[in-house]
Formats: C-alpha cells, structure tokens, sequence
C-alpha cells in the first residue's frame, strides 16, 4: 500500500502552474519536525509535495509560509533525462486530501468571527 501521512508547515507560499490543458498543479514542501538531535536541537525533514486541479487551486488560495497542514497523499517517483543525457529521479509525495487547522478556516471570505459569549446564539 503506497499512503502517508504527514504534518508539517510550509517552507514557502505554494508555486502554482498551469499545463498546456489548463490543469493546475501547485508544488510545495513542508518542514517536518523529526525529533531532537544528540545535541537537543530540533530535526526537521524537508519534504516536497504535489497538488493537481482544484486541490492544487485551494493550497494556492489558502496556504502561505509557516500555515501548518496535514496532508495524505501517496509517494511518487519521476524519471527523466537531463539535457546532458544524465538520468534523474525526484521523489515527491502526491495529495490526495489536506486538513487544515480551523484557525485558518476564519480566513474564508464571507465568514464572521462571533464571540464566546453564548447570549446569541439560537441553540
């Protein structure tokens, strides 16, 4: 079974694309604390991400760097051969869903903050 899941925060504002279809793709990487050193310093793992067509639309209009996000997707290979006849492979994990914390769902537009008082509300 080819599935993970990882949380993390975002190195960088996701960089969205278009194919020639007009299929978007947005890449990415997130930071992934990997424990503490022998030296007590924080680890992290950087690790690169793929979204396509309205996933990849909604990390571009959501995310920016430091949001933090977990993503379940599965790993992909991709082989090609450089200019210089040199063969490549990058490895990437692939989205498939992606949750976010609810503080970041008070962004949407059209959303209204409501207080702790319970006064108002009908239930």
């Amino acid at each position: 079974m080819n599935k993970v899941i990882i949380s993390g925060r975002f190195t960088k504002d996701p960089e969205i694309r278009y194919t020639q279809s007009k299929k978007a793709i947005a890449s990415f990487r997130l930071a992934v604390d990997d424990g503490k050193g022998k030296d007590g310093e924080k680890k992290a793992q950087f690790i690169d991400f793929e979204a396509w067509e309205a996933r990849a639309e909604l990390i571009d209009r959501y995310f920016t760097k430091g949001d933090p996000v977990q993503i379940i997707g599965k790993v992909v290979s991709e082989n090609w051969t450089d200019k210089d006849g040199n063969k490549r492979t990058t490895t990437k994990v692939r989205v498939e869903s992606i949750e976010w914390p609810l503080q970041k769902a008070k962004k949407e537009e059209g959303f209204e903050e409501l207080d702790d008082t319970d006064a108002e509300l009908p239930f």
